[in-house]
């Protein structure tokens, strides 16, 4: 199998996330020739007890393999704070093929801190991290997660285990949490997070209908479980071709008279609305 990453262009920006099981290398082999912009090898919940060893063994030699790999490729490892989580930090941090390590359970800065030290590499510091929250201590921590530390990527909810964590059913009991994340995000200047995982792999019609609702909320692009949920996915978060027309307008608008404006069709537009505009042309550009 393959490791180390090809380029992509400036402009691209991953918007699919397909997870596999690090015990099973022949899923993970199909998922880096799926379409997904991520692949995510799962050390953690995908794993049974009897089978960790082996899915380090076997992400360890995916990692080291010096051909390229057609996308980066991110390790959940296991929870920071345990031994099988320390060993896995371990064994894969220096590896070539190793673009980023998700972090479970993450409840407080210092988990992020110790993931940090314990993942430095030898000719500087840690690949890149991002923590999932997973709990509502998580969630009440965000911010102070969001910030701990230089390397984090990112930041990212664990819905599953939170509607265990907080005994909620109904869907609509996580958009403030969600929305936490969100702006925890935005406030330690990370990237917007990408929203968990839609667990019923054919239901596409429900998962749309949840991304759409997760890009209101500030999400930007999705994890998956299997590869038929990738298009959805990508379809769902990629500018219409109506916001890519309107925020050409405005950009064009903005390079003639800089500054606040109304728009011939009444809309006000003003320095705000016109990075949204540039952000929204950069994500329409994205593997251009």
């Amino acid at each position: 199998m393959t490791a180390a990453v090809t380029a992509k262009s400036s402009h691209f920006t991953p918007l699919t996330w397909l997870y596999a099981p690090g015990d099973r290398p022949e899923v993970v082999a199909k998922a880096l020739v799926s379409g997904a912009d991520v692949v995510l090898v799962d050390l953690e919940d995908a794993v049974a007890p009897h089978r960790k060893e082996y899915a380090r063994a076997a992400t360890a030699e995916l990692l080291t393999d010096p051909s390229p790999s057609p996308v980066p490729v991110h390790v959940r490892v296991n929870a920071p704070h345990t031994p099988l989580g320390d060993a896995d930090l371990a064994a894969l941090s220096p590896l070539p093929g190793l673009s980023g390590l998700r972090l479970p359970k993450v409840t407080s800065p210092a988990d992020v801190v110790r993931a940090a030290e314990r993942s430095a590499r030898p000719e500087g510091g840690p690949p890149p991290l991002y923590a999932l929250l997973e709990t509502a201590l998580g969630v009440e921590h965000a911010y102070a997660i969001a910030s701990a530390h230089p390397a984090l990527g990112g930041i990212a909810l664990g819905e599953a285990d939170l509607r265990a964590d907080l005994g909620v059913r109904a869907d609509v009991a996580l958009d403030w949490p969600r929305s936490r994340v969100v702006l925890a995000a935005r406030a330690a200047s990370l990237p917007p997070p990408v929203q968990s995982v839609h667990p019923d792999t054919r239901d596409l019609d429900g998962l749309a209908g949840s991304c759409a609702h997760g890009r209101a909320l500030g999400f930007l692009g999705r994890a998956a479980l299997h590869p038929r949920q990738l298009p959805v996915i990508e379809g769902a978060y990629l500018p219409t071709a109506q916001e890519v027309d309107r925020a050409e307008e405005v950009v064009r608008a903005a390079a003639v008279e800089p500054g606040a404006q109304a728009l011939a069709d009444g809309r006000f537009i003003d320095t705000a609305v016109v990075a949204a505009a540039r952000r929204t042309l950069s994500l329409a550009r994205r593997g251009m």
